[in-house]
């Protein structure tokens, strides 16, 4: 609960300060993210009663963030991004609310080149990150991970690659490496 109050809190800092802000071309941007990933080792199996089973993996998810975007004055095509936001896979279950949460940090370093093409890497930690059974089962939770990442991306859409391992409570690892479809755009747009 403390972390949506922190999201909450930190996006509505964010819109107001750009509400007011009178320069169209400041190097600090509010950015918004949206990734579609899959992959990673399945951290638990569910058993449906018509004989179908479903995995949740550990890099699989949909998650949405928000942060800030810092170019470079005289560089603009060097910029820095910082996001934070949640990720979240659930199943088809629908006598259960079965998912895995976390909350991502992202802090990129990022080349453009002729305003269309980005190129970034940088780190991701994922905190909080907790499988909830639904009542079926035992909830479990995992040690914070972190890893790299890599996106290559066309104006607001990228593909991106993070490489990551969670452990959970009772020390078992997972890949949680992931693939992903991203969005993403800053406020103000640029020119």
């Amino acid at each position: 609960m403390n972390s949506q109050k922190l999201l909450a809190a930190l996006l509505f800092f964010l819109v107001t300060n750009l509400a007011f802000a009178q320069e169209k071309n400041t190097p600090i941007r509010l950015l918004i993210t949206g990734a579609l990933e899959l992959g990673g080792d399945a951290v638990a199996t569910v058993n449906f009663t018509n004989g179908n089973d479903q995995n949740v993996n550990a890099g699989q998810g949909i998650s949405v963030g928000v942060g800030g975007e810092f170019a470079l004055p005289g560089m603009d095509q060097l910029r820095f991004r910082s996001t934070v936001g949640i990720k979240y896979v659930t199943t088809a279950a629908d006598n259960a609310h079965i998912r895995l949460t976390r909350i991502p940090f992202h802090f990129t370093g990022n080349y453009v080149i002729a305003d269309k093409f980005r190129i970034g890497a940088g780190l991701v930690i994922h905190s909080n990150i907790k499988f909830n059974a639904g009542g079926l089962g035992d909830n479990f939770g995992f040690q914070t991970a972190s890893g790299p990442i890599f996106e290559f991306a066309y104006k607001s859409i990228g593909l991106s690659y993070t490489v990551m391992t969670y452990t959970d409570e009772f020390r078992n690892s997972y890949a949680a490496n992931a693939i992903g479809l991203t969005l993403s755009g800053v406020i103000p747009g640029r020119r």
